[in-house]
C-alpha cells in the first residue's frame, strides 16, 4: 500500500470540518488531506480534480448532498472510498451498516474514529470487490425519506460538551430551533440534529403528536388540555412546568381530552 492515502473532507460547518481533519491529522498522519469542501459542489469538484482514496462527505450540505455526490462519482467511475458524516438517528445508522462503507455520527468521538480509520486501512490494504454504492445510496435515500420500518426508541442528543443517549419514551416534546432540536425531558433540555419531519417519521404515532410547525409532544406526558378561547389548546405537563400552545392546525386532535 503506498505510504500516502489522500483525501477530500467535506462538511458545510468550518467547526466540525476542522475537528474532523484535526483528528484525521493526529490519529493517521500518513494520510494527507488534498481539499476540503464546504459544499456538495465543491465536494465533486474536488473529487474530480484529485482523484482521493478516501472522501468524508457530510450528508446534507448546500447545493448538492452528500449522496448525490456520491451517486455521480459512480456514475462517473472514479467514487473513492465513502465515509458518509452524519447527524442522523439510528434508522440511517442502520441502512449505513449493512453497506462496506463506514459512517460517522455527528459529534464522533475519538474511538469511533479510530475504528473508521482501521476499517478503511484494511480496505486500502487489501482490496476486495468495489463496495455496491449504488445499494448504499438507494439505502440512504430509504433512511431519508424511510418507509414504516423500527420505531425510534434512543437518541443521542448533545448536553453541552456531553453526548447522552437517551430513551425516547423518557421525552416529554422535542422543539425546532434554527439549526437543532431541542429534547426537553423532566430532567432539562438537550439538543440533537435530526430534522423535526425526520425525526416525526420515526416516532411512534401512538405516542407522539405534532402540535405546530415546530412541536412534537409526547402524549404520554400530557396531563390535561384546555382551549384559550382563540381557537388553540393549551397542554399541561407531567415533569415539566412550561405550558404548549397547540396551534388551530392540531386543536381537533385534543378537544376530547
Amino acid at each position: 500500500m503506498n505510504s500516502t492515502i489522500r483525501a477530500v473532507v467535506a462538511d458545510d460547518e468550518p467547526l466540525l470540518r476542522a475537528d474532523l481533519v484535526d483528528a484525521l491529522r493526529q490519529l493517521w498522519p500518513a494520510l494527507q488531506i488534498v481539499a476540503e469542501a464546504d459544499d456538495g459542489d465543491a465536494a465533486l469538484a474536488a473529487c474530480r480534480a484529485q482523484r482521493p482514496d478516501i472522501a468524508f462527505l457530510d450528508i446534507r450540505m448546500p447545493g448538492q448532498s452528500g449522496m448525490s455526490v456520491a451517486e455521480t462519482l459512480l456514475n462517473e467511475g472514479v467514487a473513492p472510498l465513502l465515509v458518509f458524516v452524519t447527524a442522523y438517528d439510528s434508522f440511517a445508522v442502520e441502512a449505513f451498516e449493512r453497506e462496506a462503507v463506514d459512517y460517522l455520527l455527528k459529534p464522533f468521538t475519538t474511538q469511533r474514529l479510530e475504528h473508521c480509520i482501521t476499517k478503511l486501512r484494511k480496505r486500502l490494504e487489501q482490496p476486495t470487490t468495489a463496495p455496491d454504492l449504488a445499494s448504499l445510496i438507494a439505502a440512504l435515500q430509504r433512511g431519508v425519506s424511510p418507509a414504516p420500518a423500527a420505531r425510534l426508541n434512543w437518541v443521542r442528543a448533545a448536553v453541552g460538551d456531553t453526548v447522552k443517549m437517551l430513551a425516547v419514551k423518557d421525552v416529554i416534546y422535542f422543539a425546532a430551533t434554527d439549526k437543532y432540536v431541542a429534547v426537553f425531558t423532566q430532567e432539562g433540555e438537550s439538543l440533537i440534529r435530526t430534522p423535526l419531519k425526520e425525526l416525526l417519521d420515526q416516532l411512534d404515532p401512538a405516542d407522539f403528536q405534532q402540535i405546530h410547525r415546530g412541536l412534537i409532544v409526547n402524549l404520554r406526558h400530557v396531563q390535561s388540555a384546555r382551549p384559550d378561547g382563540n381557537g388553540r389548546v393549551l397542554l399541561k405537563l407531567a415533569g415539566r412546568p412550561e405550558t404548549l400552545t397547540v396551534s388551530r392546525s392540531y386543536a381537533h386532535l385534543f378537544r376530547q381530552m
